[in-house]
């Protein structure tokens, strides 16, 4: 079975640059994870923790994760509600498909007050007569229940009841409790009559002592012993077993032990040589990595610049840029991504970035070979180049001419008598300048304002 080690968690939480301190969520599901471990000290900070499709049997383990909002524990072998009373910001809650059949652990919940939302779809407490009663009244701060809204006369209702059911509902639970002893006896039985069956015994059939030939049977052994895997895989599909956790907890194991089978064989037979070159030498074009690039060529800089979209939170730790006069190759978590670059490059003038935006990978390449370009001379627009003057001719000489007039002789405005052009009347000719006109004298009943400033 898988445990929940350090390097599992950094594994999945590559959102959060692998780092586990200050993770908020997680996902472990389909791990086969046996055990809930850890946790609650390395992620403290965990808001929302999915670990459905798991073989975990109890609870445990999370009460200290004071900022947990949402646990999905479906499809688990969980067969009681316990040790969540330190979650106090719970609100959501999936026991979907587990073997909850002690409906009355679910009074542990009381504790969580924000608890809101709680899943039971699939187990056993749900046949139960008064399942629904008995949950509603006793978790008050619930809103829905399986995914159904609870109604405000539907609570008033559980509530008049609630003794009654209540009664009942123990009732149903001292007899599934029976049920799951014998289940697990005939289970412990079992599994001792399959040790019997396959268990090693002391003489020629076990081969304790007497390995007599097995050099020249080992063909012979290996064939005999394929086919009769191959017929108890098929036998342990076949046969019919109760839903119940060691028959999960059975088959998981039997998934377990074929895949490390298959792991086995992939291991003893000769893995496929990679090959990244020609016969000739020339470097093949190869992207393992199946991720998107873009090769450009800057003529500004005389350089090729290759940009490969990587994961935007993936630690640079994980990528390795090798470039070679001729080829550029980039691994990403073991994965290939090789291009045939069209011109030689100096490879010890190249230059690797991440964007911090995208995270996109940029490599800069010089190419080998200098090209020398002409500098670029600003031509002033009015110093234009042109051909000796040349004598006008006839005709030029006429349109360039020009007439002297006598200034005396102008009949033009005279500009400086404007002025002097508003005040004077209309008898008096153009250009002469009249005097200042006299004030009218003041009326007999004028009294002068000191406080009145002067007109201007």
């Amino acid at each position: 079975m898988v445990r929940i080690t350090e390097d599992l968690i950094r594994k999945r939480a590559e959102h959060n640059e692998c780092e586990i301190c200050s993770l908020e969520e997680i996902s472990l599901h389909q791990q086969g994870v046996e055990r809930i471990e850890h946790l609650d000290r390395w992620c403290r900070d965990l808001k929302i923790l999915y670990l459905q499709n798991n073989v975990i049997p109890k609870i445990e383990n999370v009460g200290r994760l004071k900022k947990l909002e949402y646990l999905n524990l479906a499809l688990n072998n969980v067969e009681r509600i316990e040790n969540l009373e330190g979650c106090e910001s719970l609100k959501k809650l999936d026991l979907t498909v587990n073997f909850v059949g002690e409906l009355t652990s679910v009074e542990h919940l009381q504790q969580n007050q924000f608890l809101q939302e709680l899943y039971l779809t699939g187990n056993p407490c749900t046949d139960y007569d008064g399942y629904r009663q008995y949950v509603v009244t006793t978790l008050p701060q619930l809103k829905t229940l399986d995914g159904k809204i609870i109604q405000k006369t539907e609570r008033i209702l559980a509530r008049q009841e609630y003794e009654e059911v209540r009664k009942r509902i123990i009732e149903q639970q001292k007899e599934y409790i029976q049920k799951r002893l014998k289940e697990k006896e005939e289970s412990e039985r079992k599994a001792e009559a399959q040790e019997a069956r396959t268990g090693a015994q002391p003489g020629f059939d076990g081969r304790w002592y007497t390995d007599i030939n097995t050099h020249q049977s080992d063909s012979n052994t290996k064939d005999g012993e394929g086919g009769k895997e191959e017929k108890e895989d098929e036998e342990f599909w076949k046969q019919q077993v109760g839903y119940t956790p060691e028959s999960r907890l059975e088959i998981q194991k039997k998934i377990e032990e074929q895949n490390r089978k298959k792991e086995g064989v992939e291991d003893d037979q000769p893995k496929r040589q990679r090959n990244l070159f020609a016969e000739d030498g020339r470097p093949y074009n190869v992207n393992e990595a199946k991720v998107d690039f873009n090769l450009t060529e800057n003529e500004d800089d005389n350089t090729l610049q290759l940009d490969v979209a990587v994961f935007r939170y993936m630690d640079i730790s994980l990528m390795d840029v090798d470039v070679q006069p001729t080829y550029v190759r980039v691994t990403i978590k073991g994965k290939i991504l090789q291009l045939h670059l069209p011109e030689e490059v100096r490879p010890d003038s190249c230059k690797a970035v991440r964007s911090q935006t995208t995270g996109n990978l940029l490599i800069t390449m010089p190419k080998a070979t200098q090209v020398v370009k002409p500098l670029k001379v600003k031509q002033d627009k009015d110093k234009k180049t042109s051909k000796p003057a040349e004598p006008p001719t006839g005709k030029a000489r006429q349109a360039f001419e020009r007439l002297e007039v006598d200034p005396s002789k102008s009949k033009g405005v005279d500009f400086a008598a404007i002025t002097a052009e508003k005040h004077r009347p209309a008898a008096q000719p153009f250009g002469t300048v009249t005097s200042r006109p006299v004030e009218r004298p003041n009326s007999e009943d004028f009294v002068d304002n000191l406080d009145v400033p002067p007109l201007v």
